[in-house]
């Protein structure tokens, strides 16, 4: 569904962002992962299209506005602590694909995000992605014959295994007005099986459009705790190349229309990167700020205007 991982400052844990690090099996060379630098898009000429380019950039706010953090330990650890984007976490965002999303480059609104393949995270993320592969069929997968006869997966310039792109998208992409239904065909399978997609697809797929990033923070006695930040992934989460990107939905007014903020929409992905005692809490906190009688402080630019009830 999405890019190569970004590459970011390094950091200690073990595992890629599927699982909840433990900061005493931590290991210094790994790195934060998301979505990639995605391919810049070349701006689009002066021509009577200008209008709907226009139309697109208002959609989107701004990358800079004041955002609520709020930062507490970690209760199955107390060698980290967890940093939230409360303004991120309580905004009203949900995915609009199909359903208005005009997706991450120009003239391919279908493809969603959808359009780089996906990049995997690790040997384990592959291995666990081709286990439900082979459960795909014709039916619920658009390209399976293709797949059969040319793989699914395949390398980029850089030697690095993803998802192989096919006719301008992911291979497990079903195009509209497939009869078993256009999206993720391994989304598509989770859903048929009873499961979470975030069982069946790759980790960065699942993961978006919440980052997780990690630091180590020293502290004036001499002790350090893993800081683990849970945020919005806008347009710099990409990368250089995001700000080329024809369009981004965290940021856009159109994709912050849901009845559930994305600490309740989200629940499954935020407990995998969490934990569920670490989830339980942020839950907590989002009720508080939800609650309160006062204006919300550093709403979501995106967000509609006016109040919400509390959930």
């Amino acid at each position: 569904m999405t890019g190569r991982p970004a590459t970011a400052p390094k950091r200690p844990p073990a595992t890629y962002p599927g699982r909840v690090p433990k900061t005493n099996k931590a290991k210094a060379d790994k790195t934060t992962a998301g979505p990639s630098r995605a391919k810049p898009v070349k701006p689009p000429k002066k021509s009577g299209k200008d209008q709907a380019a226009r139309a697109l950039a208002a959609d989107e706010k701004g990358l800079d506005f004041a955002r609520a953090w709020v930062e507490f330990p970690d209760p199955a650890d107390a060698e980290q602590v967890f940093r939230c984007d409360l303004t991120w976490l309580t905004s009203r965002w949900n995915c609009i694909f199909g359903s208005g999303c005009q997706g991450i480059q120009a003239g391919r609104a279908d493809d969603g995000c959808c359009s780089l393949g996906a990049h995997f995270s690790d040997e384990d993320d592959e291995k666990r992605v081709a286990e439900h592969v082979a459960r795909l069929t014709p039916d619920i997968w658009q390209h399976h014959a293709e797949g059969e006869r040319g793989g699914w997966v395949s390398q980029d310039e850089e030697g690095s295994r993803q998802t192989r792109p096919f006719n301008g998208s992911c291979i497990f992409q079903n195009r509209p007005g497939f009869a078993g239904g256009a999206g993720c065909s391994l989304h598509i399978l989770a859903l048929r099986e009873g499961r979470e997609p975030l069982e069946t697809k790759p980790d960065v797929c699942w993961q978006l459009p919440v980052r997780r990033t990690y630091d180590w923070i020293d502290r004036p006695d001499d002790t350090r705790v893993l800081q683990v930040s849970i945020g919005e992934y806008d347009r710099r989460g990409w990368g250089p190349g995001g700000h080329d990107l024809h369009w981004w939905c965290t940021s856009a007014t159109s994709a912050h229309g849901a009845g559930d903020p994305v600490y309740v929409s989200y629940r499954p992905e935020l407990t995998e990167l969490m934990g569920k005692a670490g989830y339980d809490r942020l839950v907590e906190l989002c009720e508080e700020r939800l609650a309160a009688q006062l204006p919300l402080l550093a709403p979501h630019p995106a967000d509609p205007v006016g109040p919400v009830d509390p959930v």
